[in-house]
């Protein structure tokens, strides 16, 4: 077998080793059904298991209470950026959007477009390299949509905004830090996040929605963009994507074997602290996020010379240590380390960057 390096991708991203490999040896035939995982019908009684302990693994590991419906969709976060407004935005109310990044300045275009926004804070002024302490809220929002992780930018809300109104609920998209530390999901009204960075493949998107919600969204939609068509008929009215669903039920078990949200949460921040120390001390090497602010998830770090940092990338690839390129917005480097990225590979790279310092 070819050896693995160290794979920084920002996402898709890393997977558990043993993960890959149960998925691999169910690809010929699924447990001794005959028949690969890739060619079972969504409605056969093998997938329908794969799709039943899913979701039972998902409530389990969150604490999702039965008041909310977890779907299993496809689209990608980007869909959602749209489908949120389309569903619970009426025409006559506003939405309050908290904007600390692309990924939510793409989700305000969005909804500007169905219904009436704001924009509570914003950290655009400093190329969104912190997490603002106060939002000026409007006056009787609907929802309030806010962005946990900001990947390109090296950003993470430590918790859920405060102050939110009480006439509006909240509204996640949790796409690069989803399960990485345990949630109060009685606290939101809907979460969404895309798979591919700590749940499992691209082509899944894991939407949690409060089912009243569900039930009195917009009628006057396609039937695919109803929240309720999707919960009406358990995430297959039509063929979903199953071999990213059965990849997230072996995330999901490799999580409660380890642990859970819990251990998880003990894993991200021991692996973050390693990378975030070094920074500090080093004479070479410095954070982009202000403090308070720096992500769990994707460790953004600079040189300060355009230079040097390609110099960095080029030599951290020849040795092993893929997708640490920064982002053209921000620059530099960019160290995605989710969940399922290994402890001994941010070891491994903080060694070479003293290496690197030591000799530029």
């Amino acid at each position: 077998m070819t050896r693995r390096i160290w794979n920084f991708s920002a996402g898709p991203a890393v997977l558990p080793e043993t993960v890959l490999a149960e998925a691999g040896e169910n690809l010929l035939s699924l447990g001794n059904t005959g028949i690969g995982i890739c060619e079972h019908s969504h409605r056969g009684k093998a997938f329908m298991a794969v799709a039943a302990e899913a979701e039972a693994l998902c409530r389990e590991l969150a604490g999702i209470p039965d008041e909310y419906a977890v779907l299993f969709l496809q689209g990608g976060a980007s869909l959602q950026f749209s489908m949120v407004p389309q569903n619970l935005l009426p025409a006559d109310r506003t939405a309050d959007y908290l904007i600390t990044g692309a990924w939510a300045e793409k989700a305000l275009k969005e909804a500007k477009a169905i219904g009436g926004t704001h924009v509570a804070c914003s950290s655009k002024d400093a190329n969104f390299n912190y997490i603002p302490d106060n939002c000026a809220y409007s006056e009787k929002p609907v929802y309030v949509h806010f962005t946990s992780n900001n990947t390109i930018f090296g950003t993470q809300f430590t918790t859920e905004p405060a102050g939110v109104p009480d006439t509006a609920f909240l509204v996640c998209d949790a796409s690069s830090d989803i399960f990485s530390r345990p949630i109060d999901i009685r606290r939101y009204g809907l979460i969404y996040a895309g798979a591919q960075k700590n749940l499992g493949p691209s082509g899944v998107t894991l939407v949690i929605v409060r089912k009243d919600l569900v039930e009195s969204g917009n009628r006057n939609l396609a039937t695919m963009l109803q929240y309720r068509t999707h919960a009406d008929n358990e995430s297959m009215y039509n063929t979903p994507p199953t071999f990213g669903i059965y990849l997230m039920l072996l995330v999901f078990r490799w999580m409660k074997a380890n642990g859970g949200l819990a251990s998880m949460e003990t894993r991200n921040r021991v692996k973050a602290a390693k990378l975030y120390d070094y920074l500090k001390q080093s004479s070479l090497f410095k954070s982009t996020a202000k403090p308070g602010s720096g992500s769990l998830m994707n460790v953004t770090f600079v040189t300060g010379s355009e230079d040097k940092d390609n110099a960095f990338v080029k030599a951290a690839e020849a040795n092993g240590f893929s997708g640490l390129k920064g982002h053209r917005s921000v620059g530099g480097m960019r160290a995605s380390i989710y969940n399922a990225f290994p402890p001994e590979g941010v070891d491994a790279l903080v060694e070479f960057m003293k290496d690197f310092e030591a000799s530029a």
